[in-house]
């Protein structure tokens, strides 16, 4: 990616700040170079002002790394201070219910690149390993409080969506419009989403939407287990009536 001229700072400090992933979350200035295209000259006088800004860290290796002011402000997002402050007694209450993973995911992009942001968390030492994190983003059509958002969206929404290629997770993944159509459907019907090892091979996922909640975007709370504990006939009801607790509180909370 070249400089363009008559860039902004705010412009280039973006380019840099979203050259960090959960796959390299520390990166040299070389890094950084190749990745934005910026001048050396430019990037090292941008990357001290981020330093000195503390939005960005210096880490062995002459590595960079995001900053606690990013990590400050962050936490001042609705997401953090109203959706997962008022979700984590509701989580815990469901993963002490169930010793599985809790995951809390909103629906975030427009349909072409949207994707399952999630925003919290909770597990323990004899839930199963999983690829989700606070603040990664998954697929919508391979997880189940992804399926679950999508179950969420009109005609015109989805329509856009399907523009976009499903890409295929495990041999399992469900990538054919038609038959995510139809799985959407049935979540429509009985009210809560699934996944049968669609993202992670033995792993199954249980997950329902929140009804609508204003200043806040689409928002799905859902389990994942392993293959031989998925009963779905137990779980479900379990994720359908904490979704329905949650955004009792979430609305009472305004």
């Amino acid at each position: 990616m070249a400089e363009a001229a008559g860039e902004g700072v705010l412009e280039r400090m973006l380019r840099v700040l979203d050259c960090f992933d959960e796959d390299e979350p520390a990166l040299t200035a070389a890094e950084l170079g190749r990745r934005t295209g910026l001048a050396s000259s430019s990037l090292h006088r941008l990357l001290a002002n981020l330093v000195a800004e503390r939005m960005l860290v210096r880490q062995p290796g002459h590595r960079y790394a995001i900053g606690p002011r990013l990590w400050e402000r962050g936490e001042l997002s609705p997401l953090s201070l109203r959706l997962r402050e008022t979700a984590l007694p509701h989580m815990l209450r469901l993963y002490e219910a169930t010793a599985e993973n809790v995951h809390l995911a909103v629906l975030d992009g427009e349909p072409e690149q949207a994707a399952a942001l999630f925003v919290g968390r909770v597990t323990g030492q004899a839930s199963i390993p999983t690829l989700s994190r606070m603040g990664g983003r998954q697929p919508l059509h391979t997880t189940g409080v992804g399926k679950a958002l999508l179950s969420t969206r009109d005609a015109s929404w989805l329509d856009r969506y399907f523009t976009r290629t499903l890409e295929r997770e495990t041999t399992r993944s469900i990538t054919s419009e038609p038959a995510l159509r139809d799985e959407l459907a049935r979540a429509r019907t009985r009210g809560y989403a699934t996944t049968r090892e669609e993202m992670t091979l033995g792993n199954v996922s249980v997950a329902a939407p929140l009804a609508a909640v204003e200043g806040l975007p689409p928002t799905a709370i859902g389990l994942v287990v392993h293959l031989d504990r998925a009963d779905e006939r137990r779980l479900a009801p379990l994720v359908v009536q904490t979704a329905a607790d949650l955004h009792a509180a979430l609305r009472d909370s305004r």
